[in-house]
Parts: structure tokens; sequence; C-alpha cells
């Protein structure tokens, strides 16, 4: 059955909160909502002030967790000095997750590279989530949208260096040995999947998702030096499957008659990026049919 995604090509905090309305689904109980809060110097990524009105609307908390590369972010000291630099301290009630160990582990299921998720302990603390995706490029992944949100983006720093190594490593202290020994690119890529299944699996349904295709630069709003964005503003997008929202940005970008287009493809597929897709697709949390609604 093909799932439904809703879309708008106004790019306005009101049509994000919108979407979230038009999609149906009421998140209860404590409600964790998932950003991408930006790497120190990045110049793309999406603002509190632009995601506060919904924020307001669905009631929750702003979660983040460390990375696993050097940079602002990979230990919590830095990580929540940036976070009130970037003034989402000022908007938003901000939950690291892994500020303070230990983590927890939550499983993965049928996987072929990893058995678990590796997640800071508050993960446990929420009932729903409601991921909030700043579409763009990716300078691993190819792209990064709710599948990335769902796996790199919810896991611990531990569960960051698991998933990047494909399983062989699960330790913070083991990042400086990851990337001196990371793993073929279709490992990373179906190991992301692997993690997002599990997040999914854990919610049971009780997540909402929406991306915002603006400011799309082929490179992450982890990057501290970020090319600035190639491709011209497409629009919001909202769904209950991770897999079709995915999918659906995609298709729209290969639509897309903007001269940056093909650096962005260009991008997406020498990292083999809907590799994560279609193996999130096989593991059945979502499918690439999808109606595309305009609203």
């Amino acid at each position: 059955m093909a799932a439904t995604v809703y879309f708008t090509k106004d790019l306005s905090p009101a049509s994000v909160v919108r979407l979230y309305d038009t999609v149906g689904k009421k998140l209860s109980g404590r409600i964790a909502i998932k950003v991408h809060s930006g790497e120190d110097g990045n110049q793309n990524f999406l603002h509190p002030e632009f995601w506060k009105p919904v924020v307001d609307h669905v009631g929750g908390t702003i979660v983040e967790c460390n990375t696993a590369y050097e940079g602002e972010r990979n230990a919590t000291p830095k990580h929540i000095k940036l976070l009130k630099k970037h003034k989402w301290t000022d908007f938003f009630d901000v939950d690291l997750m892994d500020a303070e160990g230990p983590d927890v582990e939550i499983p993965v299921k049928n996987g072929t590279h990893l058995q678990k998720d590796i997640m800071g302990k508050h993960f446990l603390d929420y009932d729903s989530m409601l991921v909030l995706s700043h579409f763009k490029g990716h300078p691993m992944g190819g792209y990064g949208g709710a599948l990335k949100q769902l796996s790199i983006g919810c896991a611990s720093s531990a569960g960051k260096v698991y998933i990047h190594s494909a399983g062989k490593y699960q330790k913070a202290e083991d990042q400086d040995t990851l990337w001196g020994d990371l793993p073929p690119q279709d490992a990373f890529l179906e190991s992301m999947a692997e993690a997002a299944s599990a997040v999914v699996d854990h919610f049971a349904g009780n997540i909402v998702y929406i991306n915002v295709m603006a400011n799309m630069s082929v490179d992450c709003d982890c990057c501290a030096i970020a090319e600035d964005p190639c491709l011209k503003d497409i629009g919001i997008l909202a769904s209950l499957d991770p897999v079709a929202i995915d999918s659906a940005c995609i298709d729209l970008v290969k639509a897309s008659k903007n001269i940056g287009r093909e650096h962005f493809l260009e991008r997406v597929n020498s990292r083999n990026g809907e590799h994560t897709i279609d193996t999130a697709r096989d593991l059945g949390i979502g499918t690439r049919e999808y109606e595309l609604i305009e609203c």
C-alpha cells in the first residue's frame, strides 16, 4: 500500500505546523523532538526560530546527542555551550540524551551488521517522537533526511561509532580508530537503515516526520565548513513513513529543473545514498511507493 506524503511549497514556520496537523497523528505522552542543532561554523542549519511554532504547538523536548568526530559537539560541556550559542536553550527545553552515562541499548531486528542500537539513557524517557529533518546532502551518506535523523541523529556518541563502523566498534573512545578503519560504503548505509529500524520499532508508530527542503547544500549541517546551498528551495513534506518521505524528497530533487540539481545528485549517487532507503524498505519500516498530496 502506498504511503501518504503531504507537501507544500510554502517554506514558512506556519506551514510546518499546518502539515503536522494535516498528517493527523497527534503525538502524546512525553514527546522527543529531534532536530539537527548545527555544528559550530555551519551556515545552513535551520535555526530554532524556524522550528519554534511547531515545537510550541506539539509540546515536547528538543533532543540531541553527542557526535563522534572532532568539533564542538563531541563532548557534553562543549555541546551544551554550542546549544546555547545557537540559541536553542533560549527557546526550548533541550535534552542532550547522552550527556551522562550509562548508555542504553534497543534491539535491531533482522540486522545484517547491527544487533542493537546504542542510545543515550534519556532516550527511554520518551513515549513518542517528532522528527524534524533538514533535507540536504551529506559527505558520507550522500544525503541526510528522516532516516539519518533516526539513525545517526538519535544514537549516542558510542552508537554513532557503532553505526559508522557497521558494528565493529561500540565505544565512544573508539572514534579515533574508526575513522582510519571504515567499513565498505554499503555496509555503513545498511547499518544506518538498521539503526533507524530500531527507533521505529521502539516507538511503535508514535512518530511523525517532517522534512524541510531548504538551504540544500551537498554538505551536512554537521560540517563546520560546508558548501553554500546549490539547489533552489523546494518545500516542506510530512508523513508517517520515513522511507516514503525521504523517497519523495529524492524524487523532487530529480524532478527539479534548477541548475544545482546535477551537483546535488552527484553527491547522492556517488555515495550510493538511495541504498539506505532501499535497505530501510527491505527491513519493513516503510515503502518507496507514495502518494504526494500538495496542500
